[in-house]
């Protein structure tokens, strides 16, 4: 199974990359079809991150994630 770090860091990820398409579609007038996509499996990483870990994730521990992602990523 996945490490729920590494799926709250990369459902937030795609969140985010979920928003410049919205509005690329949105100004184009066209199907947002690329943000529903990336929107769902955020949703889907996020969900699995939240249930895989018992203690679940304050606020403020997401940055302090991140920079441990990051960290095991880079070594």
């Amino acid at each position: 199974m996945i490490d729920p770090d590494l799926a709250l860091v990369g459902g937030l990820g795609l969140a985010a990359l979920a928003v410049p398409s919205l509005l690329a579609a949105w100004a184009d007038r066209r199907p947002p079809w690329l943000a529903l996509v990336l929107l769902v499996t955020a949703a889907v990483l996020v969900g699995l991150a939240i249930i895989a870990k018992p203690q679940g994730y304050a606020l403020h521990d997401v940055p302090q994630v991140f920079y441990q992602v990051i960290g095991r990523v880079l070594n």
